[in-house]
This record gives structure tokens, C-alpha cells and sequence, in this order.
């Protein structure tokens, strides 16, 4: 069961990048780690960077999401987003946005403006 869930999420990724570019987004970088996170996607949509969460789920819903991308989970993508932004720093002063796409069975959902940062 290990070795299928790497793979689901491998696929979901492809997918995710492939319907973002599709709605004219242009992926910048995949799978962008350091040792506090990850991002699934960084992608530029205009003149805005969006740092995107990939969830394929294969079992669960949409309507799951909350389970997947609790507060730990975003505060890392934050925190992981402000990485980013500190070691690519032609990208510091644009717009930033948090997106989620969830890969389901048949259908990828684009949930732009997923979460913000809060205090």
C-alpha cells in the first residue's frame, strides 16, 4: 500500500500542473522542499506568484479538505512560501496567493485563494 501512495501523488501533481498551465498559468517549480515544508507547486498566474497545494485523493472527497490542510499543514506551506521567496528573490515583490487543486478520480478542482495568512 506505501508504494501506491507515492505514485497517486506523483499522478495528481502532473495533472494539477498540466490543468494549471491549461487555464494559462505557467508552473515555475515542482515539488520545491526545505527542511520546515514543501510545495507542491509554485506557478505565476499574471503578475501574482501561487504557492499550490496538490491534494489526490483517491478515497475521499472534496469536501475532506479540511482533514488534509489543517493549521499545521498551511502554516508550513507559509512558512515554506516565505522560504521561497527569500532564496528567488526576483519573485519578492509581486502578489502572493495560496491555491489548493484537488485531483479526484475524475474531475481537478481549482480552489484559487484557498487560505491566507492570519494572525
Amino acid at each position: 500500500m506505501r508504494t501506491a501512495r507515492p505514485s497517486l501523488g506523483k499522478e495528481g501533481e502532473d495533472r494539477a500542473a498540466g490543468f494549471l498551465e491549461e487555464a494559462g498559468m505557467g508552473v515555475i517549480a515542482r515539488n520545491f522542499r526545505w527542511s520546515r515544508g514543501e510545495i507542491d507547486i509554485v506557478a505565476l498566474d499574471g503578475e501574482t506568484l501561487v504557492f499550490v497545494e496538490v491534494k489526490a485523493w483517491s478515497a475521499f472527497g472534496i469536501e475532506n479538505l479540511a482533514y488534509g490542510i489543517n493549521r499545521g499543514k498551511r502554516g508550513r506551506i507559509i512558512e515554506t512560501a516565505k522560504y521561497f521567496l527569500s532564496t528567488h528573490r526576483q519573485y519578492y515583490r509581486r502578489a502572493i496567493r495560496f491555491d489548493v487543486v484537488f485531483v479526484g478520480k475524475e474531475a481537478v478542482t481549482h480552489l484559487a485563494s484557498a487560505f491566507t495568512e492570519t494572525v
